[in-house]
């Protein structure tokens, strides 16, 4: 039998968000005929951190929130050790290697920028990989985007996660990645059609549109809410659930207070599956200021409901304006009318949620874990 490829892939934490539901899939279903997989986890912390299959080694290095004392005093003493240590062997990652991770291996794989510095630093003889899903058009940072951008030079590889993650930075920066490949995330539509059905929802005011995502400025949930309350004194009810956690949860609660939309606005924070929530509303709105290639939209189109999204980032490549989805640009007054005539004319939602049938042919993923499996191999090659 031959020699396993030995990958290492490195993650921060296991909080709900779609970085973490692509690797996750990744985890899953690489061959195992081919590689030895090994995840090491910096926080053992977050919802999904009991998703990591079984047969992939795990290494955590510090102890998650959720374990920590309930005391407060205890609990803050608990955090300050940990970012101590955390400091420590960031500054020295010999050391990170030599008492923690104690392996070789021939990859080295960084899923997110915040990998990016932990994974060039290692001491080890591997090839190393990077993922990229960040639309940095949007980012006013320009020195954290230099930086980023540097980072990505620096790796053997890099896989983007739209054409127009890459081709933001080339028309911006004038940066081109001639070791680079464009890879969408897979999109587990049976999954999630399965899950949409475990328990039932019920709505008090209809029509419903549904959104998720991480609780974000940049995710415009602020801009959601106003055009929300706009649409309301206007005389169009109807409410919105918004299925996820993050820094905003506590600007978006005291906002819905002030707008007197509490009730109609819904804040669910994460949910494990947040699928029922969504194949029982009416509508689906994402308002981001910038995205990649969000799973939400295939996922969504698997589940047949009406989509108006921000037409950012990678979202073009997966919507055909008015065919299988409504595509509007990120500002308040665009939302609003595209959320207006999915009100005011059914006919329009309608129509998408009949295309939405046959638009998730688009997503075959058999073809993403092979064009994956594809590039690891032949860096390994080059090793």
């Amino acid at each position: 039998m031959h020699q396993k490829i030995k990958i290492l892939f490195r993650h921060r934490s296991m909080e709900m968000g779609g970085v973490e539901k692509v690797l996750l899939d990744l985890l899953e279903n690489l061959p195992r005929d081919i590689f030895d997989i090994t995840f090491f986890l910096t926080l053992n912390q977050g919802e999904l951190r009991n998703n990591i299959p079984n047969d992939v080694k795990l290494i955590t290095f510090q102890k998650g929130k959720e374990d920590m004392s309930k005391n407060k005093l205890l609990r803050t003493l608990q955090l300050i050790k940990r970012n101590l240590t955390l400091l420590f062997y960031r500054k020295n990652p010999k050391r990170l290697y030599k008492k923690v991770i104690k392996e070789n291996f021939d990859l080295e794989i960084a899923p997110t920028y915040a990998e990016f510095e932990n994974i060039l630093s290692s001491p080890l003889k591997s090839r190393k990989i990077a993922w990229f899903h960040t639309d940095v058009g949007y980012d006013p940072d320009r020195e954290r985007v230099h930086n980023r951008i540097n980072n990505l030079k620096k790796f053997d590889w890099v896989i983007f996660g739209s054409k127009q993650t890459r081709d933001v930075i080339k028309d911006l920066y004038q940066t081109e990645y001639p070791n680079s490949s464009v890879i969408y995330n897979a999109i587990k539509i049976d999954e999630v059609r399965k899950r949409a059905t475990e328990f039932p929802v019920s709505y008090e005011t209809r029509p419903v549109f549904s959104s998720m995502g991480r609780l974000h400025s940049r995710k415009n949930y602020h801009t959601l809410m106003k055009i929300h309350k706009r649409l309301l004194d206007e005389g169009f009810p109807h409410s919105i659930v918004l299925i996820g956690g993050g820094g905003e949860m506590e600007n978006l609660k005291n906002q819905a207070k002030e707008l007197d939309v509490e009730k109609t606005f819904l804040l669910l924070d994460s949910q494990i599956n947040p699928y029922p929530y969504i194949i029982n509303s009416d509508y689906f709105v994402l308002p981001s200021e910038s995205e990649s290639y969000p799973l939400t939209i295939g996922e969504v189109m698997g589940l047949n409901i009406p989509i108006i999204s921000t037409n950012v980032g990678g979202i073009p490549e997966m919507i055909e304006h008015n065919i299988d989805g409504y595509l509007v640009n990120p500002d308040e007054n665009s939302i609003y009318e595209g959320m207006k005539l999915f009100l005011t004319n059914p006919e329009v939602p309608q129509n998408i949620k009949t295309n939405t049938e046959k638009a998730v042919d688009k997503f075959e993923n058999q073809k993403i874990y092979n064009a994956v499996t594809d590039i690891f191999l032949s860096q390994y090659q080059l090793k």
